[in-house]
């Protein structure tokens, strides 16, 4: 009887001891938690995008926690709605959010530019990129394999003739595909901003209409249009200043090419007035 009395004595004072030993050390080490922090974490997407500036939704929560500076509408999936309840959790003034989204900065699709070579077994832009450049003749445009589709959590980006396209209305401005973009021509826009040179090649005019038919020429037809100074050709390729841009859309009226794409949507044309009816006689 006292062999098996004995060892259970042992592990009971064991188990005693230990769960003392914790009790201490959890008051010893204990770190206060802060609410706050807790309640913005919870608020927050979980996209994890970095798109804030912060390694992750985590990062960021802390970050408004330790820092007053910080400011609680950095974060673009949630816009300002989020941004109001932030500021509400912390007490601070919620600022100004301007809704970005992503623009592609390329209009190569097929029948405008000449494919020069294809590797059946390659299926991504940034394996393409590394191994022989990609399919097209122009190294600055779109790869057109995806990587950034399979990197949208929000379904805003597809392949449309070899281009990506971005729904305006669905993106958030997460980032996710301007990060996974090997030959970055995807840009964070103000959404606001609907006037864009849909071109990044560098090449000389007489160049570019041999690989793209879309591609910008540096012809200048776009700055010497422009009423408010907001477009340069620089570097052979026409550069907006979208600060200064108005959404005229003249420059894009004005290209040869339709290297400039004009996101504005036009009015539906009215409607002619019902002609009255005679009187009877």
């Amino acid at each position: 009887m006292g062999t098996i009395v004995l060892p259970a004595i042992i592990v009971a004072v064991v188990g005693l001891v230990a769960g003392i030993i914790l009790t201490i050390a959890s008051k010893l080490m204990y770190v206060p938690v802060d609410e706050r922090v807790a309640a913005v974490r919870e608020a927050l997407p979980g996209a994890n995008c970095g798109a804030c500036g912060f390694a992750g939704c985590d990062d960021y929560a802390a970050a408004l926690g330790e820092d007053p500076d910080t400011s609680p509408s950095l974060c673009p999936v949630g816009g300002g709605t989020l941004a109001l309840q932030i500021a509400g959790i912390l007490g601070v003034e919620a600022g100004e959010v301007e809704p970005e989204v992503a623009m592609v900065m390329c209009n190569g699709t097929y029948g405008v530019t000449r494919e020069i070579m294809t590797a059946d077994r390659i299926h991504t832009c940034k394996a393409a990129k590394q191994f022989y450049g990609g399919n097209w003749a122009c190294p600055h445009g779109c790869l057109g394999m995806g990587d950034c589709q399979m990197a949208c959590n929000y379904d805003a980006i597809r392949i449309v003739d070899g281009v990506a396209k971005i729904d305006r209305e669905k993106c958030v401005g997460c980032q996710a595909c301007a990060k996974v973009c090997p030959n970055h021509i995807i840009s964070m826009v103000k959404k606001k901003n609907l006037v864009f040179v849909a071109c990044k090649s560098m090449a000389k005019g007489a160049v570019t209409r041999k690989i793209c038919a879309n591609g910008c020429i540096g012809c200048m037809k776009c700055q010497k249009s422009c009423k408010f100074d907001a477009i340069k050709v620089e570097n052979n390729v026409a550069q907006i200043d979208l600060d200064a841009c108005k959404n005229c859309g003249i420059c894009a009226k004005e290209c040869p090419t339709g290297a400039i794409v004009n996101f504005r949507k036009k009015k539906a044309p009215a409607k002619p007035a019902a002609k009255p009816e005679a009187a009877e006689a």
